[in-house]
């Protein structure tokens, strides 16, 4: 007991009771979280795991936390014994027994050895107290702050060793039956960059799981502005990041698998293609022959041969399917098809360069015919003027070579010749009217 005497004003016995009442409730709230705490997976795990990094400094000192919230617990519990005790001496106490009463439950009466070597709250840089005194109100909060410090690091630890590790497994699982299907597909490491990234994945997470089980508090993000214990979430960049280059190797190797499925239909489309485009050519190349025997004065374009080089890719196509090299096959059909499209578009647009000279003289054959039928049609098929120019294109048309400049020239003075036939002749001033008016 104090000599200085109680703190403050002596206090009678129900205010004695009452703070019993209150201090029995927080020792048994106290000390079922501290069961609690205890008891946790979490703090469980840290125990029997080969920790490192920032892990293992916090739990060593969180472990010196709950050995000296323990060791406050045990204090604070045999200060209310004892205070319970001096109460149960007599019904009605005495005043030296409220004076005794109130030292205990209001004064600094209970003694901790050693705990500023251990605690929390140890200085920094004075010497270490050999022991401390602690009313038992300020035990009780010097208890709840070692507690939240220490539940905090469990919480956190805990939580990311529930969320991440599952989570590799998880995709490890996937992983390995990629790579099994990478496999079949011939796509493998040193022949494929996907079967290199599947590799790398696979020592990405091994590390990453691995740094997980021994550091998780290093995967740990705080919740800005939280001061509640374990706020926060587990920091997943690292595993996101690989969980989305998986799938992306995932999606190559589907592409593998659709070529394996569908490869024969695709070289037949590509043969059919480039046979279609090789007749195109040949057609291109006889018509040139025609077109040169046939139209005087004219630039026709050469037209190319067939090309040997995607003959010889479509050669080496077939080759991989035959020995299953889906992952080289992949991309030289993709590449096959484009170029495939190309060359018979090529070759439609020589065929069309070269055929132009017989599809404008038949445009001027079709435009002669049709002024003739127009100018028979309306009586004037006999005009000698008409008739001389119509024979003199008809002329340069049916023969060959022609030129077609000059029967270019001669249809359009046929026209002309017609144009002034079939025009409405003006009646000459005083002529004769019928009976509306008009001559």
């Amino acid at each position: 007991m104090s000599v200085a005497g109680p703190p403050g004003p002596v206090m009678d016995r129900d205010e004695v009771d009452r703070a019993l009442a209150r201090l029995d409730a927080e020792h048994e709230a106290i000390e079922t979280s501290l069961l609690a705490l205890q008891d946790h997976a979490g703090r469980r795990l840290l125990e029997g795991a080969a920790l490192t990094g920032v892990t293992q400094e916090r739990w060593a000192a969180t472990e010196a936390r709950i050995t000296l919230l323990w060791a406050y617990f045990d204090a604070y519990a045999g200060a209310l014994r004892t205070a319970r005790d001096v109460r149960e001496r007599r019904r009605w106490p005495s005043k030296d027994d409220l004076v005794e009463l109130t030292e205990l439950l209001r004064g600094e009466a209970v003694t901790v050895a050693g705990g500023s070597s251990s605690g929390a709250s140890s200085s920094l840089t004075g010497p270490a107290k050999l022991t401390e005194r602690f009313t038992l109100e300020e035990l009780v909060t010097r208890m709840n702050d070692l507690y939240a410090d220490s539940l905090d690091m469990v919480v956190a630890a805990d939580a990311v060793w529930s969320a991440l590790p599952a989570r590799i497994d998880l995709l490890a699982a996937e992983l390995h039956r990629t790579r099994q299907l990478a496999h079949s597909v011939g796509v493998r490491p040193g022949e494929h960059p996907s079967g290199d990234d599947l590799e790398r994945i696979t020592r990405t997470l091994t590390a990453l799981r691995e740094q997980v089980v021994s550091d998780p508090l290093a995967f740990w993000q705080r919740a800005e502005g939280s001061s509640a214990p374990g706020g926060g979430r587990p920091h997943t960049e690292r595993y996101d990041r690989e969980a989305r280059a998986l799938e992306e190797v995932r999606r190559e190797i589907e592409a593998v698998l659709t070529v394996r499925q569908d490869a024969e239909v695709r070289l037949g489309r590509l043969r059919d293609v480039l046979s279609r485009a090789d007749r195109t050519l040949s057609e291109a190349r006889s018509a040139r022959g025609e077109v040169l025997a046939k139209i005087a004065a004219s630039e026709v374009p050469a037209v190319s041969g067939p090309p040997t080089a995607l003959q010889e890719q479509l050669a080496m196509a077939s080759e991989y399917r035959r020995h299953a090299q889906w992952h080289r096959l992949s991309p030289l059909l993709e590449s096959l098809e484009q170029k495939a499209e190309d060359e018979l578009l090529r070759a439609r647009e020589s065929l069309t360069a070269v055929t132009a000279p017989l599809a404008v003289r038949a445009e001027l054959r079709g435009r002669l015919d049709a002024y003739k039928a127009k100018v028979a049609r309306l009586g004037h098929a006999e005009d000698p003027l008409l008739v001389e120019r119509y024979d003199a294109a008809r002329r340069m048309l049916w023969s060959a070579p022609c030129d077609l400049r000059v029967a270019e020239q001669a249809v359009l003075r046929y026209q002309q010749a017609a144009a002034e036939v079939l025009a409405p002749r003006v009646p000459q001033q005083g002529g004769p009217t019928d009976r509306t008016g008009e001559s």
